[in-house]
């Protein structure tokens, strides 16, 4: 694995979206439910910020048209979407959180 910092542990507040540049790559880091997770900033029927949106059930809302996304796999679960959005293995090691962004989890995963 390749892991790539994205930001410090104290940007992160329980269930607000954070967008972080990782190496060029806009990702959402979201703290919910005692989990880390990385989504790529961008929903996949609109190019909007996924970070904009609100948390909620471990689902990321997009705010153009209410699409949800799993923050586990990335699937849409609502319309308009229908295509999923890579999700990121991400791991906090002390003050820091790092994602891997040369492995995108799969559903089969």
């Amino acid at each position: 694995m390749s892991w790539t910092l994205a930001c410090s542990a104290a940007d992160l507040e329980e269930d607000q979206p954070y967008s972080a540049d990782v190496d060029g790559e806009l990702v959402a880091l979201v703290s919910t439910e005692g989990e880390l997770f990385a989504i790529r900033d961008r929903c996949s029927h609109r190019d909007v910020m996924l970070s904009l949106g609100d948390v909620e059930d471990c689902t990321l809302e997009c705010v153009a048209h209410g699409s949800r996304f799993d923050l586990r796999t990335g699937e849409a679960l609502d319309l308009p979407a229908t295509q999923p959005v890579p999700v990121y293995p991400v791991k906090r090691e002390g003050d820091d959180v790092y994602v891997d962004l040369d492995n995108p989890i799969t559903q089969e995963s």
